[in-house]
């Protein structure tokens, strides 16, 4: 069979880790240092001018390895972003570090690494994040919590239960305060823990688990929502015959934004459904739903009262084209259900569709 079937369960690897088709740039003496990269032409069509345009950028990587014996290894992971959007007269091209994380594997024992990694939510979040362009946002967000990229992170990881049960992998994670009263007076997140859980049952079905519970700042508790943010994610997944099939359910306490205010709902319940099948010639057609309902916002517009209203609902149809492990061309249609209401123009929700083309090289 074709390297395609293989590439589809390796692409969702390459976007987040860009680990896979990596370059070799050095291996001796039980030293390894991979590089890896991407580079992506890419085009947004929308009514909404702060969408439409380009979105282009590169991204690329370094995966280092040492053996110390036989029994621990040391690695560690960097990938950064650059926006090749911006002008080159433009200081603020925006440029940022992904991934910037080391550790150590030791045996069965599993592993232990600190650093700006993914938050243990993403442990079931990314087996829907894995559409062409979109999805992957009706509760994961960058440096909220841990429900995605974030940094101050320390993460523990065992797989197949110190290799007693083929397929039981779970983590333990805990999150360092990013505030006002840290050196990085970000107001992100107090400290936290969190912990997964997934058990690949065979036959290519898995199940998956992750909580998380956080302080919230100072500043973050003026709102008066609450003390904590916890967050709650369950998920499957399919992944056989060429044919990918994945569905989330989650639930967040005083933690997911939204909004150009950055307002903070009370709760959420969220919703995500991913249905994909890879052809040997190379296409991969998606189709999804992406949907969060936000709970008690105590949103208020002019004398209206807002407590429980949809803050993502979209439709997504799109299409990868593998013409080999290198190069791919992609379309996503994400179709807005949402309503141009008097909330969603207050809370500044986009409520228009939006197209991406794109053609990635990738290494």
């Amino acid at each position: 069979m074709k390297n395609y079937t293989l590439l589809v369960g390796l692409l969702p690897a390459i976007m987040v880790t860009g680990a896979v088709n990596a370059a070799e740039l050095y291996n001796k003496n039980g030293n390894k240092l991979d590089l890896s990269g991407q580079i992506e032409g890419n085009h947004y069509i929308s009514d909404d001018k702060s969408e439409d345009g380009d979105n282009s950028f590169v991204r690329f990587g370094l995966m280092g390895e040492t053996q110390v014996n036989d029994q621990i290894t040391g690695y560690g992971f960097y990938q950064a972003e650059l926006t090749a959007s911006a002008s080159e007269d433009d200081g603020d091209n925006g440029s940022k570090t992904r991934y910037a994380y080391a550790g150590l594997k030791v045996g069965d024992a599993g592993s232990f690494d600190y650093g700006r990694n993914n938050g243990i939510l993403y442990d079931v979040g990314g087996w829907t994040d894995v559409l062409p362009e979109f999805g992957g946002d009706s509760y994961q967000q960058t440096d909220v919590f841990m429900t995605q990229r974030a940094g101050n992170l320390a993460t523990y990881r065992n797989k197949n239960f110190f290799n007693l049960i083929d397929g039981l992998d779970f983590a333990v994670q805990y999150q360092g305060r990013n505030d006002a009263n840290d050196r990085n007076k970000s107001e992100r997140n107090g400290n936290g823990w969190g912990m997964s859980t997934t058990y690949d049952l065979g036959m290519g079905l898995s199940l998956g688990a992750a909580y998380s519970s956080s302080e919230r700042t100072n500043k973050q508790k003026e709102d008066g929502n609450g003390d904590r943010a916890n967050a709650l994610s369950t998920g499957l997944k399919y992944d056989e015959n060429n044919l990918y099939l994945a569905a989330l359910y989650a639930q967040t306490y005083n933690m997911n934004l939204y909004g150009g205010d950055d307002r903070v709902a009370n709760k959420t319940q969220n919703v995500e459904l991913v249905a994909q099948y890879q052809f040997e010639s190379g296409l991969q057609p998606s189709l999804a739903w992406i949907y969060s309902k936000g709970k008690n916002l105590g949103h208020e517009v002019g004398s209206k009262y807002y407590s429980s209203e949809a803050l993502a609902n979209y439709i997504d149809v799109g299409a990868n084209y593998h013409f080999n492990k290198n190069i791919t061309a992609k379309v996503d249609y994400k179709i807005n259900m949402l309503d141009n209401s008097a909330f969603t123009k207050d809370a500044e929700i986009s409520t228009d569709d939006i197209v991406s083309l794109a053609i990635v090289y990738q290494f």
